[in-house]
């Protein structure tokens, strides 16, 4: 779902800005806002990283860890 990656890094900031806000007001463990900004972070982040890549062949110099099931 790679976009322009102006849009792409304009959402990545405020996906950061949210999960701040969540993290500041968390409601104790397994507060599910967190949880969520957590979830819209990972994707703003992956669409950045590929934005970057189909436009420029850039890479972010750091990934996000593969989860084991």
């Amino acid at each position: 779902m790679a976009t322009d990656p102006r849009i792409a890094l304009t959402q990545l900031v405020a996906a950061l800005e949210k999960h701040f806000e969540a993290v500041a007001a968390r409601r104790g463990d397994g507060d599910s806002s967190v949880e969520r900004a957590y979830d819209n972070l990972e994707d703003a982040f992956i669409n950045y990283d590929e934005a970057l890549s189909e436009e420029y062949g850039e890479f972010l110099p750091f990934a996000i860890p593969e989860e084991d099931n």
